[in-house]
């Protein structure tokens, strides 16, 4: 007979530091949730707040100017839609989840990646650790999130951040080692510090590049909305798990649409941004 005991004692021992660590370091956990409460909560009371056609009118504009007609007729149609089905207020909390979540993962990730692109051992050391993380099934993230942070929209929000930051932190690191050493040695002749060199010259040529990572992060993210739920996310991911649980496939259907809605205006307008940038430096 395998000798499974051993794994059961390899699984108290991580409960039990699990336990020190909430005796020991609660403060630092209950901090940070309330850090992103209050981060996220006003952020999601003020988008409740706001009149839904102004809501819809602003989207509409922003998708005509970054990628044309065809987009923002959509962006329209689909939100208005989204209220016809009484998703309005879901959606609203949606996006203050992606609004916060990619805030904190650009936030986090383009410094990582900068630093990265500056150091070959710390690339070396992230490879293996981003690969993990990539390859690491989602539900996994829920783990650390309900461990230290209990539930609500707190421990989705950093499960979702960890979830979706990988991408971001690569293509930053690789968009700053692709800007090509003549012009880099060009800029160096004219006396340029290196902080000069890195905001001025590295990171404008590379953002193309970086915004494909928000990009990323950005669907990431989107696509981590339903699993977040179960973790006390409110918002379209909730309404799909309510309408499972209660074997409502309609309502699910809704809520699962509005997802695709918000995935396919979110999808078009950061890769027209990228784009414009591209066109922009000349190297699109």
């Amino acid at each position: 007979m395998f000798p499974h005991d051993v794994g059961r004692d390899i699984g108290l021992w991580i409960d039990e530091r699990i336990d020190w660590m909430n005796a020991n370091l609660g403060f630092f956990f209950n901090a940070v949730r309330t850090l992103v409460s209050y981060i996220f909560e006003p952020l999601e009371a003020f988008l409740k707040w706001l009149p839904w056609p102004v809501v819809v009118f602003a989207l509409g504009l922003v998708s005509w100017a970054l990628v044309g007609r065809t987009l923002a007729i959509f962006s329209v149609v689909g939100m208005i839609l989204l209220g016809f089905f009484g998703l309005w207020e879901s959606t609203m909390e949606t996006t203050a989840l992606m609004i916060v979540t990619v805030t904190m993962c650009i936030a986090i990730a383009v410094p990582i990646g900068v630093w990265a692109s500056q150091s070959d051992r710390l690339d070396a050391i992230l490879r293996p650790i981003l690969d993990g993380m990539q390859t690491m099934p989602s539900f996994v993230y829920l783990v650390p999130a309900i461990a230290f942070f209990s539930l609500g929209n707190p421990p989705a929000v950093i499960a979702t951040l960890v979830y979706a930051v990988p991408p971001a932190v690569r293509l930053t690191n690789l968009g700053i080692r692709q800007v090509s050493q003549e012009t880099i040695e060009a800029t160096e002749s004219f006396g340029a510090t290196s902080w000069q060199l890195m905001m001025k010259v590295k990171i404008p040529l590379a953002m193309p590049t970086i915004m494909a990572g928000v990009n990323q992060t950005t669907l990431m993210a989107l696509a981590m909305v339903v699993i977040a739920s179960l973790v006390g996310a409110s918002g379209l991911g909730e309404d799909v798990l309510r309408g499972l649980g209660r074997l409502e496939p309609g309502n699910a259907f809704l809520a699962g649409l509005g997802i695709v809605f918000l995935a396919v205006i979110m999808d078009r307008n950061t890769q027209a941004f990228a784009k414009k940038q591209q066109e922009s430096l000349g190297v699109g």
